[in-house]
């Protein structure tokens, strides 16, 4: 193995575009100069692309938890009822952050591996009229589900008054996403994921019916009121210091992305988890979700015959690949794959080919190049 030579296969922080790695490495400008005016002009449009949406996104400099705090300290009041929805440690991150800010939090507890049906919150909130808020996972990393959460939205709306908050973190930017028709109310991304940057930026954009909720809302904030987001951006700036160099990223990703299509970056995320999901399946390999819950942008794999960390270590060690562990009460019983962003099937041929031998190492018998040839077999179908 090449020292400097690492294969980063986490479903976050993922690799990042060599043009958008020469993008943030301009010369730095000024904050308040024109040419920052520009650069967040230029960037409205693409955004509102990935988000599906007619709203301008808030760009905040911080991690994506930074953006799901602010939603939810601006959307909901000191002991205003909420429903979180948790189907992984994401969920369970979405009822802390409820909890610290004085929220009734109710909990619907999923099992983990499995996505949350609309039924489930329907029957919930007949239940429970009072809430105010219904936060929930779009793709819930710690499992590797995709929550339907069109459905659920169109549930929540039904039988509440409610607004829809979702964490799109670690899928936006990499599968459909249509806020404005979904009805989505709040919806929050980070940029270590699909959006191919390094951590450091949030973004979250709201509805008319949000922000009228949010204008009603005394709750003293600060660096987190949206309000003053929104005022700053409508007059292309920003309240307070923005990460500039992620913003020439930025810019550049959406180039990148626009030069594609968003729709044939969905199908190319599409095609990299059937070809891995088919070569686990190849290699006797147990999925932790089902093929309908699957998400698109990370596979988790729940081995019985050997050690999910083992596995990890060899790749790592051997041939510089990282690969995520579970997470609470998955720590050590699941391997998880990110295949998000900057990553094609070129890119799932080597890390399963890695995996193979990598399973070989921890003593499981397999028919080398059973994976690869099963991933190879849906590229060519596709």
């Amino acid at each position: 193995m090449l020292p400097d030579q690492q294969f980063l296969r986490i479903p976050g922080p993922t690799p990042i575009p060599p043009s958008v790695e020469r993008a943030m490495s301009r010369p730095m400008i000024g904050h308040r100069n024109p040419e920052t005016a520009e650069l967040l002009e230029k960037i409205k449009p693409g955004l509102r692309a990935i988000f599906g949406t007619k709203q301008d996104v808030l760009i905040l400099a911080g991690s994506g938890t930074a953006g799901l705090e602010a939603a939810v300290t601006n959307a909901v009041k000191p002991n205003e009822e909420a429903l979180v929805i948790v189907t992984g440690a994401f969920g369970d991150r979405f009822h802390k952050i409820c909890q610290a800010h004085e929220i009734k939090a109710h909990r619907l507890d999923i099992d983990w591996g499995e996505a949350a049906s609309p039924d489930q919150v329907k029957t919930y909130l007949e239940k429970h009229p009072q809430i105010k808020a219904v936060f929930m996972t779009y793709c819930e990393t710690s499992t590797g589900v995709l929550n339907p959460i069109a459905h659920i939205a169109e549930v929540v709306k039904q039988y509440s008054d409610a607004l829809t908050i979702v964490d799109g973190v670690s899928c936006v930017g990499a599968v459909e996403t249509k806020m404005d028709e979904w009805g989505i109310d709040l919806f929050i991304t980070g940029s270590q994921k699909a959006l191919m940057l390094p951590p450091g930026l949030t973004f979250l954009v709201a509805s008319d019916r949000a922000w009228k909720v949010m204008s009603e809302n005394e709750r003293p904030r600060f660096y987190f009121d949206l309000q003053t987001y929104r005022d700053k951006l409508a007059q292309n700036s920003t309240p307070y210091t923005p990460a500039l160099s992620l913003l020439f990223g930025l810019e550049q990703v959406l180039n990148l992305m626009n030069e594609e299509g968003l729709d044939e970056v969905y199908k190319r995320h599409l095609l990299m988890k059937n070809m891995t999901r088919h070569a686990f399946k190849a290699l006797d390999l147990p999925l932790l979700t089902s093929d309908k819950d699957a998400s698109p942008t990370v596979t988790a794999v729940k081995p019985v015959d050997f050690s999910a960390d083992d596995l990890r270590q060899i790749a790592k060690k051997e041939f510089g690949m990282s690969l995520a562990g579970g997470q609470q009460h998955l720590k050590g019983k699941i391997f998880r794959v990110g295949h998000m962003g900057y990553s094609s099937p070129a890119d799932v041929l080597q890390y399963i080919s890695i995996i193979e031998l990598a399973l070989t190492k921890v003593g499981k018998s397999i028919e080398l190049g059973k994976g690869v040839q099963a991933a190879q077999e849906v590229y060519l179908k596709q």
